[in-house]
């Protein structure tokens, strides 16, 4: 079993809002991430000064940044910029250029231009150089550097995620278009000029969308898994000013979701091949993966069958890669539950596909791979404000579930510093914290767990 957590507040999660909340969501990659002995974490929050009990708005782009082990943690706020909608789609995401120590920030689009600002070069490498103060950052711009504001898929960004910088690079990727109807694009950083080049459209949906768990950079190979959504015509659906696929739920909603895929890159994204090794597209020639490229299918997943979008993806020490996701089939038969699912790839390409327990409310769990190896899921439990965590050990094959801890008064979809649990072994859990007091609302809080 785990001990107790210390557990660290970083602000207050914003209140009275239509969308349950815009801070932790699964789609976040890297909110809270360990560089060069320091922590960072973004979230949403409103100015501290405006609190008291008013209704939190406007809400703005807080960065905050501790110093390893026990640091206090400090935070900046870019109030240059207040959020726009009130829409769970629109977070904050971050990544850290490892070279150069540029912290690079995406936060408010849901099928909108995109927002992008970046720290000074150093910031990440030499830290302690640097008063944390917003003046580090840029204003908030419309392209990533280096490309232009007229580069098509940069005015209809869903999704940004920043990964790589365990593995020393810095890649971007997001979804244009709309739900059911969108690809997936991929840029690296080059810090020796301090631009993104854009690499290509790596996933192109058929009248459908291809919704990402996760991309990981290990030994020089990079991972992606999937599931596709299709496309249900409405009308509308092909007016500029449409709205509708902008809602949470419906007409294009989560019971499209099929079918689980994968393919990996070993050349920086340019190049991916399907699970048994075959080249399905080359991007410097203009292709793509799309729906039938072959192979790419892991399990064939028919829609209404409880399959979620965007849940987790980790990739062990081995190359082995993991995938939490749930499905009905097999599943609670008399209550019509899906199962929480472990899909896993072993290193030597064979997929298993094995049940955790039932679900427990549409929040999406995490994955993370601790120093030796072992995994580690956490489950939310929504309708009771629980996080559960469980252990998959490296040494039984990751054919086991054991609950190690079980939390109350947690809300949110955990998301956990996977640079910090891999390097340190201390898992770094940012969660959404109810106040005792339910009056007071909740806090973007950090749980630290020893193992």
């Amino acid at each position: 079993m785990l001990s107790q957590p210390t557990v660290t507040v970083l602000g207050r999660d914003p209140a009275r809002r239509r969308q349950f909340n815009i801070n932790c969501y699964a789609f976040q990659q890297d909110a809270i991430v360990t560089f060069n002995g320091w922590q960072y974490s973004c979230f949403y929050s409103f100015r501290q000064s405006d609190s008291s009990d008013a209704a939190g708005e406007p809400l703005y782009v807080h960065v905050a940044r501790r110093q390893l082990p026990g640091g206090d943690w400090e935070v900046l706020v870019l109030d240059d910029y207040a959020q726009t909608t009130d829409d769970g789609h629109n977070t904050v995401q971050m990544g850290i250029s490892p070279v150069d120590g540029v912290i690079h920030l995406s936060f408010d689009h849901h099928c909108d231009v995109l927002k992008y600002r970046s720290s000074a070069p150093e910031v990440a490498t030499r830290p302690g150089d640097f008063e944390w103060r917003a003046s580090l950052f840029t204003p908030t711009l419309h392209a990533l550097p280096g490309l232009p504001t007229s580069h098509p898929p940069f005015r209809d960004v869903t999704y940004p995620r920043f990964f790589g910088t365990l593995g020393g690079h810095l890649f971007c990727s997001f979804r244009d278009g709309k739900a059911g109807l969108g690809n997936d694009h991929l840029y690296l950083y080059e810090p020796a000029e301090k631009r993104f080049a854009y690499v290509g459209r790596h996933l192109t949906g058929i009248q459908s969308n291809p919704y990402v768990h996760g991309m990981d950079w290990r030994d020089g190979r990079l991972h992606v898994t999937w599931v596709y959504r299709g496309f249900v015509y409405y009308d509308g659906w092909d007016d500029p000013l449409d709205s509708k696929h902008k809602q949470q739920a419906g007409p294009n909603g989560a019971e499209n979701n099929h079918d689980m895929c994968y393919a990996y890159s070993d050349d920086m994204g340019y190049t991916w091949r399907n699970g048994a090794g075959a080249v399905i597209a080359r991007l410097r020639e203009g292709e793509t993966i799309t729906n039938d490229a072959e192979g790419i299918v892991a399990f064939e997943i028919p829609k209404h069958s409880g399959l979620t979008n965007q849940e987790a993806q980790t990739v062990d020490q081995d190359g082995g890669v993991h995938v939490l996701n749930r499905d009905t089939l097999d599943g609670v038969e008399e209550e019509d539950r899906a199962v929480w699912r472990h899909y896993y790839r072993s290193p030597e390409g064979t997929w298993s596909r094995r049940p955790i327990r039932p679900v427990t409310g549409s929040a999406r769990g995490r994955l993370a791979i601790s120093r030796t190896g072992d995994l580690y899921i956490l489950l939310p439990n929504f309708a009771a404000s629980e996080l559960q965590i469980l252990r998959a050990s490296r040494a039984g094959g990751y054919a086991t579930y054991e609950e190690v801890w079980k939390g109350g008064k947690l809300t949110g979809e955990p998301l956990v510093d996977a640079t910090r649990l891999e390097h340190d072994n201390v898992l770094s859990v940012l969660v959404l914290a109810e106040e005792e007091d339910p009056a007071r609302g909740r806090n973007v809080a950090v749980l630290d767990f020893q193992l």
